[in-house]
């Protein structure tokens, strides 16, 4: 029996809903503004309003919010009832237009990076007609944009959408110099893939690190970890089957196009992942994806961790976002058909994203920059953090071709043969993936792999939205004064092949020989988050994001200033907690060892004094030997922390960051080696913490 088609939506007004629940005509004018980008309408505005109530009361729900994606990184909402008072000092249950067009939350205590003082407050939240309203904890639910009281936008959403129309308007300029008259807009397309882990909650409550900062601040390696990839795509541990099934259940409801679930390789670590949807509206459903996902295993006694790195010397979390670009006809620009060394059209998109990837490698690194992913990249399942891009063989050898003005031979597609008869025949693909790829192109579509997953994926997107909007443009710029279209197209495709190639990579991107090629090359290795973002405020990326007014000079400083003090905070809190547990946990049961290990070897001379107390005596050592390690490494620690908080009293956010990045994260892992090997070497019972064994396997 089909349980899924019933539920799927059913907390969604959407446009089956709005078409039962509005007049034809407000229908067609907010459809207009939902497909075509048109104003809306204040009447149609009232009229929605209030359908909109009257379904969410149906529904059970007393609340509404408006739910916005300020610059944590995370959602926020502040409910309001439907109530209002009447004469008779009874209640109406009341939604306007204008409580749907905009709310007034308070801005003061979220991140502006600059843009007001803290004393003024004001904020505005306005409806984003073009992602649908839904119920969640019976509370209706209105996507947002969020702004301060001078109108710069102060969340994620509103240059996404900005970045939307930019990327719209060019391709639509290039696809008119193509004879397409029939197409009037351009979306992106988002299909992001969701990895996290999920632990026992008792075991996760035992974790101070956990609980704070969301990874493990020390933990000595498991006997056991990923080494015979035995858990990725292995079979689904009961327990974990009955929380996928239950979040699908609620991410259907909301409409959420949850598709493909399984194990990845690290123990305890799964994916999911959806089916493809408009950019914006993508962004909306992961930033529900990971709500749920922690809210659903909450429920299951377990704790779902979306930090990039968890757990040291075992693969850490992504998010793979992959990216095309759909016209509202229906065609995918970045389709190459059958033969794409003879389509002109796709070829002139593929070099518009080849060029942007190339002369904006900066600001893709700076997309997925976070004090967490910085574990990631460049590690055994994640990208480096060099960004170029992979095409593949077929791809590669067209443009080689054209690129020396030789044909390019076109090939039927090879079978595989498997060698077994009765297996049915399927075709080969044309080219393998490449899982060490930032940026890799995957049939019809590209597939940026250096996404942090607890990140949202806004910020890739508006970059690259935007990135290749300013090469459409210039392409466009240059064509429309074209006298002859095909040679100068012709041309225009063999010069940014020629000037970008560099940035094409179809081999290994974790082999050491890759770093110094890159190089020679001149592609950046920016390492480190506050490194990236010193590249933020270059000329061109200014002068880039003010052409398409994506982001104003002031927007971008603040969100500059907010990354820094961002990854400042985060790693300050990882070095306070780390402190804290070394303090008050791991030197106490390090003295606690020391003693019965003391008492031990003065009991034996005692019954016998040449009774043989080697192994006492050498464990002693060894623990005395690293509790004084731990001591003088906690005190460095300290101190740094100390000098990075004096930094940071002055103006340069940006220094301060590089300081804790090359400092305070120094001195943590030189604490951390050192109660790492004293985990190893001292009893279970004494050892404060789950070990990684235990949280690893807590879970069947």
């Amino acid at each position: 029996m089909d349980e899924v088609t019933p539920i799927f939506g059913e907390n969604v007004f959407n446009e089956t809903v709005m078409k039962a629940r509005l007049p034809k005509e407000t229908f067609k004018q907010l459809m207009k503004t939902i497909n075509d980008g048109e104003k809306l309408n204040p009447a149609v505005a009232n009229v929605v309003a209030n359908a909109m109530k009257e379904w969410a009361t149906e529904k059970g729900a007393t609340h509404f919010t408006h739910w916005f994606q300020p610059l944590t990184g995370v959602t926020a909402e502040k409910h309001d009832s439907f109530i209002q008072p009447s004469s008779d000092g009874k209640i109406i249950m009341e939604f306007s237009g204008k409580e749907l067009v905009q709310g007034e939350p308070d801005a003061s205590s979220f991140p502006s990076g600059g843009l007001r003082a803290t004393f003024e407050a004001r904020g505005y939240t306005a409806w984003d007609p073009t992602s649908y309203a839904f119920i969640k904890d019976g509370t209706l639910c209105i996507p947002t944009c969020f702004c301060s009281y001078t109108g710069e936008a102060l969340d994620k959403k509103t240059p996404l959408l900005r970045s939307m129309e930019a990327i719209s308007k060019e391709a639509v300029r290039v696809l008119r110099l193509f004879g397409n008259k029939e197409v009037t807009s351009v979306k992106t397309t988002v299909g992001p893939e969701q990895e996290y882990f999920l632990v026992d909650k008792k075991l996760y409550d035992k974790r101070e690190d956990l609980i704070f900062t969301g990874r493990t601040l020390f933990g000595a390696k498991s006997p056991k970890g990923q080494e015979l990839e035995d858990h990725y795509f292995g079979m689904i541990k009961p327990r974990v089957q009955e929380f996928m099934k239950d979040l699908n259940k609620e991410l259907w409801k909301l409409g959420i196009l949850a598709k493909t679930e399984h194990n990845e390789v690290a123990p305890a670590q799964h994916e999911l992942a959806p089916i493809f949807n408009t950019t914006n509206i993508a962004c909306d459903h992961n930033q529900l994806t990971m709500e749920l996902m922690r809210k659903t295993a909450s429920k299951h006694g377990m704790v779902c961790l979306l930090h990039e790195k968890p757990f040291a010397g075992v693969n850490g979390s992504g998010k793979h976002n992959n990216w095309s670009i759909s016209t509202n006809t229906g065609k995918n620009l970045l389709d190459p058909g059958a033969t794409p060394e003879s389509n002109a059209q796709f070829l002139l998109f593929l070099c518009a994203v080849i060029k942007a990837v190339d002369e904006y490698q900066d600001l893709l690194r700076i997309s997925v920059g976070t004090a967490g992913n910085d574990h990631r990249l460049g590690a055994n399942e994640a990208p480096p953090a060099i960004i170029s891009i992979f095409l593949g063989d077929e791809l590669a050898a067209i443009l080689d071709c054209l690129e020396q003005g030789k044909p390019y031979g076109t090939h039927a597609k090879e079978k595989m043969q498997i060698g077994v008869t009765v297996l049915p025949e399927f075709s080969k693909d044309t080219t393998d993936r490449n899982r060490t790829s930032p940026f890799a192109f995957t049939g019809n579509k590209f597939e940026f792999r250096s996404l942090g997953s607890s990140d949202s994926i806004a910020c890739a997107n508006i970059m690259l939205n935007t990135i290749v909007a300013e090469e459409l443009s210039e392409f466009a710029d240059e064509l429309e004064k074209s006298k002859n279209f095909n040679a100068d197209l012709h041309s225009l495709i063999l010069k940014t092949i020629k000037e970008h190639k560099r940035i094409i990579f179809n081999g290994n991107g974790y082999d050491d020989s890759w770093v110094k090629e890159a190089e020679k090359r001149g592609l950046l290795n920016l390492k480190t988050t506050p490194e990236a973002l010193t590249h933020f405020l270059d000329e061109k990326n200014k002068k880039l994001f003010k052409k398409f007014g994506v982001f104003s000079e002031t927007e971008m400083t603040s969100r500059f200033e907010i990354q820094n003090e961002n990854y400042s905070k985060i790693i300050n809190i990882e070095a306070e907690t780390m402190l804290e547990m070394a303090k008050k946990d791991i030197l106490p049961c390090a003295s606690k060892y020391a003693a019965k290990l003391a008492e031990t070897i003065n009991l034996k001379k005692a019954a016998c004094g040449d009774c043989d107390a080697t192994y006492e005596s050498e464990m002693l050592k060894k623990v005395s030997t690293l509790t004084s390690c731990i001591f003088k490494k906690t005190a460095a620690l300290e101190k740094a922390v100390m000098d990075a908080k004096e930094l940071a009293s002055g103006e340069d956010s940006g220094k301060t960051a590089m300081f804790y990045c090359k400092t305070v994260f120094a001195a943590m892992n030189e604490l951390r080696i050192c109660a790492d090997e004293l985990e190893v070497i001292t009893p279970k019972e004494l050892w404060p913490f789950p070990s990684y064994g235990d949280l690893l396997y807590s879970v069947r």
